[in-house]
């Protein structure tokens, strides 16, 4: 004799509040599932900085190289390594370089206003990048090396947006300059070990640097105005 299948033994009407609590349940881990998945947006950055001081925050490939041009400048009080632009929190140097945070590596410069303005950092930044390269930096190639200026307000953004077209429409400047100039959002200082790379590694630092070819493109891209250490 056949058995009736297990579903044939419950009521129908209960078969039918059971198939729609199972559709209830399917939809909401779903729900979920992509809201796990989905980037979460940093916060607007804000300056945590004392009585006449600034911040400014730029990307140029490898922040090891960044961090050497920029400590030197007068009114420079700190550099800071780290990452911003993405959507991980706290994200690691390994969730950046795999290009899965959406974070680039970064600088955050503290300056003292009266000391060094914006215009002279942002002149800094550019004669230490290749803006013509959409694809990484020197030899660093990914999103997280890309060149990126993270304007920290209105002023800068327009300061920034100024001397982006001063370039362009400078004969012998480089081009297509395609450097990005974005608010900045919630910066994340790297691991210590990336901090003052350039002091505490030397040697490891100037075999780096002369491998990437840092020097050679940016003297190729800017001659006598090229940055380099």
């Amino acid at each position: 004799m056949k058995t009736k299948p297990h579903s044939a033994l419950v009521p129908a009407p209960v078969r039918r509040v059971a198939y729609l609590l199972a559709i209830l349940c399917l939809a909401v881990a779903s729900g979920n599932a992509v809201a796990a998945d989905s980037p979460k947006p940093q916060q607007p950055f804000k300056p945590d900085v004392g009585p006449g001081e600034a911040v400014a925050i730029f990307a140029g490939g490898c922040f090891w190289c960044v961090e050497a041009a920029f400590d030197p400048v007068e009114g420079v009080v700190s550099t800071t390594s780290g990452y911003t632009g993405g959507h991980v929190d706290n994200p690691t140097y390994k969730d950046v370089t795999s290009e899965t945070s959406g974070h680039l590596e970064s600088l955050k410069v503290v300056y003292k206003t009266d000391q060094v303005d914006y215009e002279k950092l942002l002149d800094v930044f550019w004669h230490n990048i290749d803006p013509t390269d959409a694809g990484g930096q020197f030899c660093d190639r990914g999103d997280s090396y890309r060149s990126q200026i993270f304007a920290v307000n209105d002023a800068q953004m327009k300061t920034a947006e100024a001397s982006r077209k001063a370039l362009a429409d400078d004969p012998d400047a480089p081009s297509p300059i395609v450097t990005q100039i974005v608010p900045a959002t919630t910066f994340y200082p790297a691991e210590d070990y990336h901090q003052n790379y350039y002091k505490k590694n030397p040697l490891r630092y100037k075999f780096y640097r002369a491998s990437c070819r840092r020097d050679a493109t940016l003297e190729d891209r800017w001659g006598d105005k090229a940055g380099g250490h």
